[in-house]
């Protein structure tokens, strides 16, 4: 098979997402419902004119799902392919050096909000779909999207719509596009994501702020005790102190650590590509291991007293930090924030008022690396690629893909075509012009391949 498109189809794809681009689908702005619902008008349509041959848009008591479908042979392995069409804000509007959403190509790039994150990705799979029909006629498997509109939002409607709709979901393999490669030259397959329990801590001294000249030495400081609570949650080897929270952590086997060895991984590189003086993975641990594959506790804000400028002495009456502790398989969120929230409790000061709220959680992931579907999702990057595609965990949280696995009780594979210094939910988001044509290819072949599959359905 030809892994090259053609110069007439690569024009017409790339004008195909430079439309999808133009549409300003910011779910997070009532504001913008109306274009989020062009986006998916939009969606449809493209979906439509690949030759999907079932397509409709779905409503949810939010934005709504595109759900498009194709049928093989009822004894061929079904494909579920998920992206998004939703985009995060494109503030800070001033620091784009091209508008946000009007596509603009830059030394191989296509510059816009969404590009990477992800309507470039998805629209991979649908145009791999437009292509093998154009040549081949039919697929050599069954085929299901389901391309949502609430991701940047936390998808709050879509764990109810895959309950609702477990029979017409139904399917083998879950294949996402919503993640990164290892490097430029270097595809990789996620196999693992790590889970989140995210919080807030409030203190409370006095009833209101109080000058610091008259009251200090008298009366508790909730910006010091909430300093001193923070500083006893990690020791000096970057271990997490609260009880219990290592307890049912599946650490990494020596497979994979010996995989993640062969990756060539530079500590001295990364250092210098986030700009800090040195680098503070946990004690036995590397980076890579560390933001990939160990649990971790992190300060995410702060914010008490004055804070303007110049000076004004007072005490504080409240504290407020947010934390969030990245999760490994086994480790249950609501597990963690209990425990979180009982040793916070026990070290606090029986002067403050103190009380912690549960934000936000989500379960860990994972796919045995030998899975056939990683295996064949490998083979697909060998066609295209010319390599051995590194397989890796991520250390963010994609909260959907366990709702599949858990619902569905779909494996899956994140094979992503974008790169993470592409500015995601930032200025400046692009999308490399060559990964895409490239992740058309790879699907196409990826398709080829869960088609040749004999292990899906067991």
């Amino acid at each position: 098979m030809s892994h090259t498109l053609t110069e007439s189809r690569k024009a017409t794809y790339l004008e195909d997402l430079k439309t999808l681009l133009r549409i300003p689908s910011v779910s997070t702005d009532p504001n913008r419902k109306d274009e989020v619902k062009r986006c998916a008008d939009e969606v449809a349509r493209q979906m439509k004119e690949a030759g999907l041959q079932e397509v409709e848009i779905i409503s949810t008591p939010g934005h709504p799902v595109v759900y498009g479908e194709y049928k093989t042979d009822p004894d061929a392995p079904t494909a579920l392919v998920y992206g998004h069409y939703d985009v995060q804000p494109e503030d800070p509007i001033e620091l784009w050096t091209s508008p946000p959403f009007e596509p603009t190509l830059r030394d191989g790039k296509l510059f816009a909000r969404g590009a990477t994150d992800d309507k470039g990705q998805f629209l991979c799979h649908i145009k791999a779909v437009a292509s093998m029909l154009e040549e081949e006629k039919t697929l050599p498997l069954n085929l299901k999207f389901i391309i949502e509109g609430e991701e940047e939002t936390g998808s709050p409607h879509l764990a109810p719509f895959l309950e609702a709709h477990k029979e017409k979901l139904a399917a083998d393999v879950l294949v996402v596009s919503d993640s990164a490669m290892y490097a430029p030259d270097q595809p990789s397959i996620v196999y693992g994501l790590r889970g989140l329990a995210y919080l807030q801590i409030d203190l409370k001294g006095a009833d209101s702020d109080l000058h610091s000249g008259v009251f200090g030495g008298a009366v508790p400081n909730p910006a010091l005790e909430l300093a001193r609570i923070l500083a006893q949650l990690k020791d000096q080897d970057e271990k997490v102190t609260v009880p219990g929270f290592y307890d049912k952590v599946e650490d990494m086997s020596v497979q994979e650590r010996q995989a993640y060895a062969a990756l060539g991984f530079d500590p001295e590189e990364f250092r210098a590509g986030v700009g800090v003086k040195q680098l503070t993975p946990e004690k036995g641990y590397n980076a890579l291991e560390g933001r990939t594959a160990r649990p971790t506790l992190e300060v995410n804000g702060l914010l008490s007293g004055y804070t303007g400028e110049g000076a004004k002495t007072v005490l504080p009456a409240k504290a407020m930090a947010k934390i969030s502790c990245r999760l490994v398989p086994n480790q249950e969120p609501d597990e963690i924030a209990r425990l979180l929230e009982a040793h916070i409790q026990k070290i606090c000061h029986p002067s403050m008022e103190c009380k912690v709220t549960r934000m936000h959680g989500g379960h860990p992931w994972i796919t045995p690396p030998d899975h056939p579907a990683l295996e064949a999702a490998a083979e697909a990057v060998r066609a295209v690629f010319n390599k051995e595609p590194v397989r890796i965990r991520e250390g963010g949280s994609i909260p959907i893909v366990i709702d599949f696995q858990k619902i569905l009780g779909l494996p899956g594979i994140l094979l992503g075509y974008g790169l993470n210094d592409e500015n995601l939910h930032a200025p400046n988001e692009h999308f490399r012009v060559e990964n895409f044509y490239k992740g058309i290819e790879i699907s196409k072949e990826l398709f080829r391949a869960l088609a040749k599959s004999q292990s899906l359905a067991g």
